[in-house]
């Protein structure tokens, strides 16, 4: 027992020593790359990863360039900063479920009794036994902050969004997940050594706020083997929003969440008899949490496959494996599936009933999906409709056949048209190349529509299926604007003579998403996907009925207001010829 004990250490400390120097191997070359001046490939294989400047690489240099952009035209309103907050709020609600699913895993749940009762014995009166335990809560909130902060410093928000579109750094979450989900599933353990434990378990017995502070320290280091997945999941997620708070942030809604039930059994001992009794659900939490784990993994996969042009993960074969681990999670929770940590289960539960329900009824739903149905409650997460196969579903606004202003254009050729056939909206007919849209605006007299995409954008896809296929919105993007969607993640490089070093940023622009990211910067002081942007013919922003400037609008899910938007831009420019 102690053998194994000692290799499932040694194997957890293995496992956590490979995530902190693939971090340290891999954020620090990210930083060496941007100050070469030419574009260095990481090659595996025939596939290249190659490390772009981004448009977050690009705030610094606007920070300095931002009076003199102020005075070179008129204000616009930043699109990304509305969205910070929102996002961090985000992240720290996320941390409060991952806590609070904690807490249900059987290496938390039984410690709650064990905790309180020592506490409330220890401490010889009430009063003090309420005192320690907030102690003992703020101490895990401490320690656990103390992580997502100690991320956010070494590797900075820059090395921190590179993340987000990072080819390597996307296959490695995709591999970190799936061991944390075979890890969940019952395969193997990931824990911290025994020794660190005992060690702090020792220093637990001194007395006063250090005492604490170890104890709370202990409950750390020994829920690793459940918490690990959990707190690894959660900062994956919070990283790759490239807000520099977002780890600290999403570790305290974690903390907060985990610490909350001790200090509230301590302030109301008379509760714990309240709570379930430990026993073979708390392993099932576990194993869901597995399922949903690889779940989760597929979308870092898909992100690389769209961004690098693998064309191997489409809509189809996601969705085939999404109802794969559904049909299996649903299989376990009624009784049909039992892993090797599993006990025998005699009925089933009201709760266990409903949650199968649940599971089962998402199944169905998606299987439409395979045959082209939008699936729209979760298309923001699905490789776009345009990498499906076979699609029985309607297009709105008619066929799937190019618009007409493709063929009353003198432009036979669409510049960079070839990367997108995977994200193209069917029935619309977008240009990706911001000179040619200017000719084709002039020929056919028309405003117009800057679509700041990306390959990896959920809100963008969440726009496209819902908004965007409304009859009316389809209408006038198909008849009324030159479409224009510049792609900001694709990593497809730029031919030689189209390479240049920006003027705004100073890095040198490789690719093509790389040219449209530095575009946005610069031109419309923004870094976020989706921005919209109405133009005349000549590149300028429009004016409304009122005079004020039509500024870029970020993703606006409310079709009413959107639908404003587009026509205020087709009033402006009739009005302006």
């Amino acid at each position: 027992m102690r053998s194994f004990k000692s290799r499932s250490a040694k194997t957890g400390l293995f496992l956590l020593f490979t995530v902190i120097a693939f971090f340290i191997a891999g954020l620090n070359p990210v930083k060496a790359l941007q100050n070469k001046k030419a574009d260095t490939a990481v090659s595996t294989g025939d596939v290249q990863f190659t490390d772009i400047p981004t448009a977050a690489d690009s705030l610094a240099a606007f920070k300095k360039k931002q009076a003199e952009l102020k005075k070179a035209k008129p204000a616009i309103i930043k699109a990304g900063a509305a969205e910070k907050p929102k996002t961090l709020w985000e992240i720290f609600i996320k941390g409060l479920l991952g806590g609070f699913t904690a807490i249900l895993l059987p290496c938390i749940y039984p410690l709650l009794p064990l905790t309180v009762s020592f506490f409330t014995k220890k401490a010889g009166s009430r009063a003090k036994g309420i005192l320690q335990s907030l102690l003992y809560g703020l101490s895990i909130i401490v320690i656990y902050v103390s992580l997502g902060m100690l991320i956010s410093i070494l590797f900075g928000s820059d090395a921190l969004n590179a993340l987000a579109t990072n080819g390597i750094f996307n296959i490695f979450f995709f591999l970190l997940l799936v061991v944390f989900g075979i890890s969940f599933l019952g395969a193997f353990e990931i824990t911290l050594p025994s020794s660190l434990a005992n060690k702090l378990d020792q220093n637990s017995e001194k007395g006063g706020l250090a005492g604490i502070f170890f104890m709370a320290s202990t409950l750390v280091v020994v829920s690793f083997s459940c918490t690990g997945p959990v707190i690894g999941t959660l900062l994956v997620d919070a990283a790759s929003k490239g807000d520099r708070l977002g780890p600290a942030v999403g570790m305290l809604g974690f903390s907060v969440a985990l610490a909350l039930p001790f200090t509230i059994f301590a302030l109301f001992p008379s509760a714990l008899k309240t709570l379930p009794k430990s026993g073979g659900w708390l392993n099932s939490v576990k194993v869901i949490l597995g399922f949903l784990e690889l779940a989760f993994a597929l979308k870092f996969l898909s992100n690389v496959d769209l961004a690098y042009h693998w064309n191997w993960f489409d809509r189809e074969i996601f969705l085939s494996i999404w109802i794969a681990i559904g049909l299996l999670m649903g299989l376990y929770l009624i009784g049909k599936i039992k892993f090797s940590h599993d006990s025998d289960l005699p009925y089933l539960s009201v709760p266990r009933t409903f949650i199968a329900i649940i599971v089962f009824a998402f199944v169905i739903y998606m299987i439409p999906g395979l045959w082209g149905a939008p699936l729209k409650s979760i298309s923001a997460f699905l490789p776009p409709i345009a990498t499906q196969d076979f699609d029985l579903s309607q297009i709105p606004g008619g066929s799937a056949s190019a618009a007409p202003d493709a063929k009353q254009s003198s432009i036979k050729v669409k510049k960079y048209a070839g990367n997108y056939d995977r994200i193209k909206t069917r029935g619309l007919d977008a240009w990706f190349d911001y000179d040619q849209a200017l000719q084709v605006s002039k020929e056919l007299h028309k405003p117009i529509l800057i679509d700041f995409t990306g390959f990896n954008c959920v809100n963008c896809r969440q726009m496209e299926s819902n908004v965007w296929s409304d009859p009316r919105v389809f209408s006038h993007l198909k008849n009324d604007f030159i479409l224009l969607q510049l792609v900001v993640d694709d990593k497809a490089a730029l031919e030689p003579q189209e390479q240049f070093t920006s003027e705004y940023s100073g890095k040198r622009i490789t690719n093509i998403g790389g040219k449209w990211s530095d575009f946005e910067a610069s031109k419309y002081n923004a870094n976020s996907q989706p921005l919209y942007v109405m133009l005349d013919s000549d590149g300028n922003l429009m004016n409304d009925d009122s005079g004020q400037i039509i500024n870029p609008s970020p993703a606006n899910y409310n079709i009413a207001s959107y639908l404003k938007y587009l026509e205020s831009g087709i009033a402006a420019f009739k009005n302006k010829k």
